[in-house]
Formats: C-alpha cells, sequence, structure tokens
C-alpha cells in the first residue's frame, strides 16, 4: 500500500556530492519520521540518518557533518544531500519509514 521510490544514486569521485530523493505515495511524509538505511556489499544495512515529524534530525557518526537529511511535506519527499563523499560510502541505500521501504538506489564512490 505505501510506496517509496528512490532515485539520485550514481557513479561520483571521493570528494563529489549527491542528492538522493525518495518520493513516497500518498500524504505520509509529514506525518511519521523517515530514515535513510545503506547496505554495502558484504556488510550488514546500517542506519544512516533520520528525521521525524517534527523535524528532529540524526546521524550515523560516520557521516555526521557529511550528510544532510530534509523533507518537503508539500511534495511528500525526503532528501539525503550527501557531501564529501568517500569510498566507503559504496552502497544501496533505501528510503524506509515503519514496516515499508523502498526499492534501494546505488551510491558507488569511485576514481
Amino acid at each position: 500500500q505505501v510506496q517509496l521510490v528512490e532515485s539520485g544514486g550514481g557513479l561520483v569521485q571521493p570528494g563529489g556530492s549527491l542528492r538522493l530523493s525518495c518520493a513516497a505515495s500518498g500524504d505520509i511524509v509529514r506525518f511519521y519520521a523517515m530514515g535513510w538505511y545503506r547496505q554495502a556489499p558484504g556488510k550488514q544495512r546500517e542506519l544512516v540518518a533520520t528525521v521525524t515529524s517534527g523535524g528532529s534530525t540524526n546521524y550515523a557518526d560516520s557521516v555526521k557533518g557529511r550528510f544532510t537529511i530534509s523533507r518537503d511535506n508539500a511534495k511528500n519527499t525526503v532528501y539525503l544531500q550527501m557531501s564529501s563523499l568517500k569510498p566507503e560510502d559504496t552502497a544501496v541505500y533505501y528510503c524506509n519509514t515503519g514496516m515499508w521501504w523502498g526499492q534501494g538506489t546505488q551510491v558507488t564512490v569511485s576514481s
């Protein structure tokens, strides 16, 4: 019933930037906490960033100061702005709210 669609991934050089988008079906984003997760090859899925319905944000230590999560309630979309990207940021990034997940978008940081 709930559909989450990520976009914006791709190949970027170290030090570069990308902005990921997560478009949600229905009026979801303004009422529920949203999160970005990632899973790198050979590693467990990890939480990257969250934003609550009240606008409070939290970040994994590994991305703090480099990534910014934001929400646009009118567009029903959550964003993850990524800067100063490192090779270790390479992963499939997933959007999440509650029990619902997007299909993921690949981010590859490589020279």
